[in-house]
């Protein structure tokens, strides 16, 4: 991992396929590191002719961690959204985007492929809008708009997101149920749940960067966000949007309504799949992705 700086903070990014010339920028989701893009995905990426780009999202992995603010005061911030006012959060995931264009700058890339799975999906989606002039193809995965009319997480699903979860320090045999039992929740239904492999992940993530309050901040900023569809109106980016059909955690639902708010997105459920990328889904996906990021492109206005 190598570090550079980008929009006032540290980032920590990967790059595959370093010698060719253009770019994929991959966006992690919420709680999670680059490494959730997996070296076989970039590597896959990579041989169709990419230079492929993971990086940490601010406050995940070796980026920077906003551990000097408070934890979000979720009761306040819904009543400040509810009476549509500006909500006191560290950050929204505008400044996220911005950081996104900050990295692709300190690289000296003038325009990617802009691709983000789940709180990803909606930073990629505000950079399509605010950056047309940067983003060459926008592929959006289990991801949503912000509408709030849109279906929420199964209850059980929900229940996970907001009951804490045992300390590392304190009980790390129940840290490690804990996660594994979500990760085998929100899984896609359709393939196997590899427990090891997936165990071996959380624990490489909490060697990585251990920050409990973290995931806090950042489903702060997706809700002080908000609703993205007047925005994505104006996005004339070649776009993919691709979502499970058993996604538990973000609806079915949330991707058709993205792929509906942006004019001629094409849309692509997979059957079976739930909130994660199987491996065995990996040839389909890249080739989407390519496929995507090789129709013609858009005029600069």
């Amino acid at each position: 991992m190598q570090h550079l700086t980008a929009n006032g903070i540290t980032l920590g990014y990967d790059i595959f396929g370093a010698a060719h010339t253009d770019a994929i920028l991959l966006i992690s989701g919420l709680g999670t590191q680059m490494t959730r893009w997996s070296d076989t995905f970039c590597t896959g990426l990579a041989t169709q002719g990419f230079k492929v780009i993971r990086f940490d999202n601010r406050d995940a992995g070796g980026s920077t961690h906003f551990t000097h603010s408070p934890s979000p005061d979720f009761a306040a911030l819904a009543e400040a959204v509810a009476a549509h006012q500006t909500p006191d959060v560290p950050y929204t995931l505008h400044d996220m985007a911005a950081d996104a264009i900050g990295l692709l700058d300190a690289l000296g890339i003038e325009r990617a492929h802009v691709v983000g799975r789940s709180m990803g999906g909606m930073i990629a989606q505000l950079m399509a809008c605010h950056y047309p002039q940067r983003v060459l193809s926008l592929t959006s995965i289990m991801s949503s708009t912000g509408n709030p009319t849109l279906p929420s997480a199964a209850p059980d699903v929900m229940a996970f997101l907001t009951t804490p979860a045992p300390t590392l320090a304190e009980d790390t045999a129940g840290f490690l149920s804990h996660h594994l039992e979500f990760a085998k929740r929100i899984a896609s239904p359709a393939y196997p749940f590899d427990g090891v492999a997936q165990r071996t992940m959380i624990l490489e993530e909490t060697n990585r960067a251990y920050d409990p309050t973290a995931f806090g901040r950042q489903l702060a900023a997706i809700v002080a966000t908000g609703d993205l569809r007047p925005a994505l109106e104006q996005v004339n980016t070649p776009t993919l949007v691709i979502h499970g059909t058993d996604d538990p955690l973000i609806p079915l639902a949330c991707g058709m309504d993205t792929a509906a708010s942006i004019s001629n997105a094409e849309f692509m459920p997979i059957v079976g799949m739930g909130h994660d990328l199987p491996p065995q889904l990996y040839a389909v996906i890249i080739d989407a992705i390519v496929r995507t990021a090789r129709q013609p492109k858009p005029l600069l206005h």
